[in-house]
């Protein structure tokens, strides 16, 4: 199955990278909306669209507001928002306040309460991350691979979400910060570069790619690669265009 990568940075875009946004094409499913969403029309085949959120921060929905353009012309006949509850009240509420976005897309709303869920052969279970107004972690399983999506949040050994995510073939998994800006990452709700690679080892996991950078590393390489590889070789970097089989 191809993975193809819209957007990696975390809180705004820069000249390298749009924020958050993940798709498989061939099952036209979204992880997360953020600027990066954009770029899904060029890729669109299907005729629905399922958009899994892992909370509601700007940064991961406000890729909602292109829906209009993304669907254009293109035949989509159902497009599912799938989300808390208290988060999809608050993107309807604010961020298509009439005076902030007056064309409200038309989506179904699938609310997330805990419990797992199927599409397809796909099972998809969801677990609580550590973050300032919370998210989410989504894991999906289908019979012959598995995938878990991990964004905003401080990774470790000790995360509570370590065994929803064990021994999944492919881990996404955000890394804002560098091992050197550690206290920020704590203070923030983030993680940084050895500790993701660790949690990866730790949770027996295929491959770990790592995204959600920190958009003022204009590095090419924003989080140390090498010292993730050292600690979880098959390590890889998240860039804007990428695509994967997993």
């Amino acid at each position: 199955m191809r993975l193809l990568v819209l957007g990696t940075a975390g809180y705004h875009p820069n000249d390298r990278r749009d924020t958050s946004c993940f798709l498989l094409p061939e099952l036209g499913w979204i992880l997360d909306a953020g600027t990066g969403m954009h770029r899904v029309r060029r890729w669109l085949k299907t005729n629905s669209l399922d958009i899994f959120l892992s909370h509601a921060h700007l940064d991961h929905i406000v890729g909602l507001t292109f829906l209009p353009d993304v669907v254009w012309n293109k035949n989509v006949t159902r497009v599912t928002v799938h989300a808390e509850p208290a988060k999809l009240t608050a993107i309807e509420r604010n961020l298509y306040a009439p005076s902030l976005f007056p064309l409200r897309p038309d989506f179904q709303r699938h609310l997330l309460d805990g419990s797992p869920f199927e599409i397809g052969n796909c099972r998809i279970s969801t677990f609580p991350l550590r973050h300032p107004g919370g998210s989410l972690g989504f894991r999906f399983d289908w019979p012959d691979r598995s995938l878990a999506y991990v964004t905003d949040t401080t990774a470790g050994v000790a995360a509570d979400y370590l065994a929803a995510i064990r021994g999944v073939d492919l881990l996404i998994h955000e890394c804002n910060f560098r091992d050197s800006d550690r206290a920020w990452a704590e203070k923030t709700g983030h993680s940084h570069t050895s500790a993701v690679a660790e949690l990866a080892a730790a949770a027996g996991v295929g491959r770990l790619l790592v995204t959600h950078f920190n958009p003022l590393d204009d590095d090419p390489d924003p989080i140390g690669l090498a010292i993730a590889q050292g600690i979880f070789a098959p390590t890889l970097l998240a860039e804007d265009g990428m695509e994967l089989e997993f």
